[in-house]
């Protein structure tokens, strides 16, 4: 999950590795580091905590030079210190590197090392790979290689990395080759941005944004060499690629905070727009449809499936549970969610009629990947539901849905949500009309998908009144999250965000299972919040409400605008608008972000940079 920067070219490195890492900080932030090039020497700063403590130790200790690479971590091996900060030096000095990833294999290959001599000095599994560089350059200048010349360098990489097993992200400088970056990719991303008598590395395209426009996203085994004036892609089994340069479609814009205080409110406030752009130039009037520009499959190949698989993890496996309703209502197709954690390691029966759907927000969950790796092995299609453009899943899958929700800073998603529920409404809607789904009942749908950003304006309207209603709540302990049918997953994710940045224990489950169990967990200090707008089951979870109310327990309720009923039950209601049930996670999703951020900054919590989690899991 960690974030890599690097700079190779004629201006100040630091200033590009700092503003980088920043960038980055949210895919790790246990501490920080950075190594700078200054003629056959390299100076390394690292330090536990935030990047700006890092930026704080340059000023105090300054460093110059035009070549550097940068790290922000999240901690897999060995705590967050100052020793076990990246970057980590190899043998003597010859070679410094920072890494993403996770080497499987690090007990056996520091032992061996160990017995030639080496000597480690930090708790990280990413110190054997520094050292196991320096260990096969030693032996290519044993051989008689020149140890100042690049292709030296690079068959000692070469070699180290035909002994490493796990997963990998690797920038690496040489002390005796001033002016060289090579980076290696497997199973982590990184990206090279390309300028004019320069080049940018980075984990993904955020600080390259207003650097370059041209990018090169690195695939699995590829090994990136670069100096300021040519970048050479060589394969593991391929040899040399000619890269396969991009344009960046983000800006600047994208990344600034604007006027709110914290990354995740501008996002919060943002999903008007977010699901408008979801929806943009999808709707097919004519045929009462939807229409994809990337699904790569032929209507008849779509007419054959008789079964889906989605596949995810965290808040984009809630998102499919709401499209697990939305296609079997819509299209009469069985469908089935499964943790992506979990399928890449089962072997379930899937038949060749059987498509598979990760949803990802970065395209680079290491889980998600896996599991359409393993499907795509056996001959499934496999598509994908993601927002970053040029990510790997992106890349690898047979076809997808872009959701063009632009980058999503805060750790804790919330834009992606309401963006992937939206495709996944499109995408029932779409493969219902291919079946029993009728003209009107498809021409409906359409009338309600475009008065939907609206809706969500006016959803936003609730945030005065969920600031009221956390002022009340938030030093509780414990909170239930309630709801049925298109709104259990609301409620998940509701209890999901609460516990990702509050730090509160919290539960979600449906709401008519409550009282299997968890009712025992129900005293006046748990506050339940209950996702009732109106439904076909209303009755029902008002009755659920009664069995709370009639045990003392403090209620929040999310329902419709002008629900008087509510109001006498509940302590405390939010309200949003009425729309149609299978819309209304779209809007009972955003109170329940709103109740979980205000709740965290009462409670003094970072609210964009949570404890122990990070924006981007590319570990497993």
């Amino acid at each position: 999950m960690c974030g890599i920067v690097g700079y190779v070219g004629s201006k100040s490195a630091v200033d590009f590795l700092l503003e980088g890492l920043y960038r980055l900080e949210y895919r790790g932030y246990d501490s920080a580091g950075l190594a700078v090039q200054q003629d056959h020497q390299i100076a390394i700063r690292k330090k536990t905590g935030r990047v700006g403590q890092l930026a704080d130790l340059c000023e105090r200790q300054p460093v110059t030079g035009t070549f550097g690479i940068g790290h922000t971590r999240w901690a897999t091996h060995g705590e967050p210190s100052d020793i076990n900060s990246h970057p980590h030096v190899g043998g003597n000095g010859e070679v410094v590197l920072v890494h993403n990833g996770v080497i499987e294999n690090y007990s056996i290959l520091r032992n061996q090392l160990r017995e030639l001599g080496y000597v480690f000095r930090t708790g990280t599994d990413t110190e054997v790979v520094a050292h196991l560089v320096a260990h096969h350059l030693f032996e290519e200048i044993k051989l008689g290689a020149n140890p100042g010349e690049i292709k030296t360098c690079l068959r000692a990489v070469e070699s180290a990395l035909k002994r490493v097993k796990g997963t990998y992200g690797l920038a690496m400088l040489f002390r005796d080759v001033p002016g060289l970056l090579i980076a290696a990719r497997l199973g982590s991303p990184l990206v090279v941005g390309i300028g004019r008598g320069e080049h940018y590395l980075s984990s993904d395209a955020g600080p390259l944004v207003g650097r370059t426009e041209e990018v090169v996203y690195l695939s699995d085994h590829e090994i990136a060499v670069i100096t300021p004036h040519e970048l050479q892609i060589i394969h593991r089994d391929a040899g040399t690629q000619t890269p396969s340069v991009r344009t960046l479609e983000q800006t600047t814009s994208d990344l600034d905070l604007g006027d709110f205080d914290h990354y995740m409110l501008k996002e919060i406030y943002e999903q008007p727009q977010t699901v408008e752009n979801a929806l943009r130039g999808r709707l097919d009037e004519d045929e009462a449809s939807a229409k994809f520009g990337g699904l790569n499959m032929q209507p008849q190949e779509l007419r054959r499936v008789d079964r889906i698989i989605l596949t995810a993890c965290g808040t984009s496996w809630h998102a499919a549970l709401v499209g697990e309703y939305l296609i079997e209502e819509f299209a009469r197709i069985p469908v089935e969610v499964e943790y992506a954690s979990e399928l890449r390691y089962r072997n379930p029966p899937l038949t060749d009629r059987t498509m598979i759907f990760a949803i990802t927000q970065s395209g680079e969950t290491a889980d998600t990947l896996a599991a359409l790796r393993e499907c795509k092995r056996k001959g499934h299609p496999t598509l994908a539901i993601c927002n970053v453009v040029g990510s790997t899943i992106a890349r690898e899958a047979d076809g997808g849905i872009y959701l063009h929700a632009g980058p999503e800073i805060g750790v804790a998603s919330t834009k992606a949500f309401t963006s992937q529920v939206t495709v996944l409404t499109l995408l029932a809607l779409f493969l219902g009309r291919m079946r029993n789904l009728s003209y009107p009942a498809g021409k409906r749908i359409i009338g309600h998908l475009r008065a939907m950003p609206e809706k969500l304006r006016q959803t936003l309207g609730c945030h005065a009144a969920v600031k009221d209603i956390a002022q009340k709540y938030y030093q509780a302990e414990n909170f239930l999250y309630l709801g049925r049918l298109y709104n259990f997953p609301v409620a998940l994710e509701g209890a999901l965000k609460l516990k990702e940045i509050s730090y509160i224990h919290a539960e979600g489950y449906p709401a008519a299972e409550m009282k299997h169990g968890p009712i025992a967990l129900v005293d006046e200090d748990t506050p339940s919040v209950f996702v009732v707008p109106r439904s076909n089951i209303y009755p029902k979870v008002v009755s659920n409400m009664e069995e709370i109310k009639a045990r003392r327990g403090p209620i929040i309720a999310i329902a419709c605008e002008g629900d008087d009923k509510i109001a006498d039950l509940a302590d405390d209601v939010i309200y949003v608008p009425d729309v149609d049930e299978y819309l209304q996670p779209l809007v009972t999703a955003i109170p329940l972000q709103l109740l979980a951020y205000e709740i965290a900054l009462l409670r003094g919590c970072n609210v964009d940079r949570p404890r122990n989690l990070a924006k981007s899991v590319t570990v497993e």
